[in-house]
């Protein structure tokens, strides 16, 4: 007998840059974050990288909102609280963990972070991979930038990642 889909609860709130798109579990995890502006990107993530699901309106757990809220008003640290998980491959899973270590403010290249999980040679499989990231801010692939300094691609769009890495304070070339 098949698995029935789990349960995956969508929230949505208001940030400094558009509505934010918030998908957690009954254990309280979030599972996505991304825009309302991406929310076709945001179902097709989710359908890809795990088991069959059902995404129904619900709130996300208080203390998720509220770490968010805090990263927003200037708690730069406040991510870190946030208890997320993912499916995915164990490739994908490996970069996303590895952008965890990127602190806020900094900032770091494909290259880098293709160096980091220790397959320097991957850097475009590591781009793409930063890509398929769905669990966005929190898992920050916003950090990442290209060789030169500059901004390069984000999913949600160069004018929130602008924002972001200013709002952290992080250098970057525009």
């Amino acid at each position: 007998m098949p698995k029935p889909p789990e349960v995956l609860h969508l929230d949505r709130m208001a940030t400094p840059v558009g509505e934010g798109l918030l998908v957690t579990d009954a254990a309280g995890y979030l599972r996505a974050f991304d825009w309302t502006t991406h929310e076709a990107r945001l179902t097709t993530l989710l359908r890809r990288q795990n088991a069959p699901t059902d995404l129904v309106a619900g709130p996300a757990p208080a203390a998720v909102r509220s770490a968010l809220d805090a990263y927003f008003e200037g708690d730069l640290t406040a991510l870190a609280s946030i208890r997320w998980r993912t499916g995915g491959t164990d490739f994908q899973r490996a970069v996303w963990t590895a952008l965890c270590t990127i602190p806020a403010g900094e900032t770091l290249t494909y290259k880098g972070l293709a160096e980091r999980i220790g397959n320097p040679k991957a850097v475009r499989a590591v781009g793409l991979a930063n890509g398929a990231n769905p669990v966005s801010i929190v898992v920050p692939c916003h950090r990442v930038i290209g060789s030169d300094g500059t901004l390069t691609g984000y999913g949600g769009g160069l004018e929130r990642k602008h924002w972001l890495l200013s709002h952290e304070g992080a250098a970057f070339v525009t």
